[in-house]
């Protein structure tokens, strides 16, 4: 009988050790999970703090005017727009491209004969 009861006790000290082993091992993997969610609610903290400093610029009156100025080309009253022609500045970009590619040398050259 002594044996029997023995035996039992070891079986149920078996089932409850691994149990035991079982809650450890899954309270460490929640508290892994728990460290990731810290750190993503951190990341978003910050991300929500240069929204919010994006937000207080954009809602600045300087700014709404010089995108109402660089955007949509809006002009106060009283100044008058000057619109370029694309050609023009497209001619100017490759003549500029055309003698910068030159080595200073030919450009000395060219300069004095």
């Amino acid at each position: 009988m002594k044996k029997i009861s023995f035996i039992i006790i070891i079986i149920i000290s078996i089932f409850i050790i691994n149990s035991l082993a079982r809650s450890i091992y899954d309270l460490w993997k929640k508290q892994d999970l728990i460290v990731r969610a810290k750190q993503d609610l951190d990341k978003e903290k910050e991300e929500n703090q240069k929204l919010k400093s994006q937000l207080s610029v954009v809602g600045n009156e300087q700014f709404i005017e010089e995108e109402a100025r660089n955007k949509l080309f809006l002009a106060k009253p009283g100044e008058q727009e000057v619109i370029i022609p694309q050609e023009l500045l497209d001619a100017n970009k490759s003549a500029k491209q055309n003698k910068d590619n030159a080595p200073n040398w030919k450009k000395w050259w060219s300069l004095f004969f």
